[in-house]
């Protein structure tokens, strides 16, 4: 069994806000497996999805981003799981540009409050993130146009941008298969290379 967790705010008002990134990335995931999101376990609403031959649980807590390692934590100790290699983390990142996809094996909040939930909960930084950029990126002529803070976050995204996060949901769609198929050191490899080919 695989947690995959993706992080935001519960509530129509956030749906399509930069800070629910993770959110709409499981929610793409449910979509494309024909896994419903309708159960609720504990804090979260979860769905059950068959990636690469092995049962996942899709989860999206409904504690409020500020809460949402409540929800994981408690589902990896129902379900007996090892963070470090059974919990995968969907979730904004603002300090990379929308539309990109990162993946790490562990690492520092960078400010972001449902990641340091996560950690605090768990006791670890050990733990699979599935980065989705949401920064604004660079102006034509190099400045730095990358809005910041909760203003920004929790505003509902232009259909521009929207079109560019529907593409990296995809991305972070694949990007767990992979996960889960042949472990992070082999998706770090395929993703992070073709991200930053990307963006050169």
């Amino acid at each position: 069994m695989k947690l995959i967790v993706g992080l935001g705010n519960p509530g129509p008002e956030y749906t399509f806000t930069p800070h629910n990134a993770g959110f709409l990335a499981i929610d793409r995931i449910a979509e494309d497996r024909g896994a419903a999101m309708a159960n609720r376990r504990g804090r979260a609403l979860t769905g059950k999805a068959v990636i690469a031959g092995e049962e996942c649980l899709l989860v999206k807590p409904e504690t409020f981003m500020n809460g949402s390692g409540l929800a994981v934590a408690a589902l990896v100790g129902e379900y007996g799981l090892d963070p470090k290699s059974d919990v995968v983390v969907l979730y904004d990142e603002l300090a990379f540009p929308l539309g990109t996809v990162r993946l790490a094996a562990r690492g520092s909040s960078n400010g972001h409050n449902g990641v340091k939930s996560v950690t605090g909960s768990l006791g670890s930084e050990d733990w699979i993130r599935v980065r989705i950029g949401v920064g604004r990126g660079t102006a034509p002529d190099g400045r730095e146009i990358r809005a910041g803070g909760t203003d920004y976050l929790l505003q509902p995204l232009r259909k521009g941008d929207l079109l560019k996060l529907d593409e990296a949901l995809d991305r972070a769609a694949e990007a767990v298969e992979t996960i889960v198929a042949n472990g992070i050191a082999e998706a770090m490899n395929k993703f992070n290379r073709r991200e930053g080919a990307a963006a050169s």
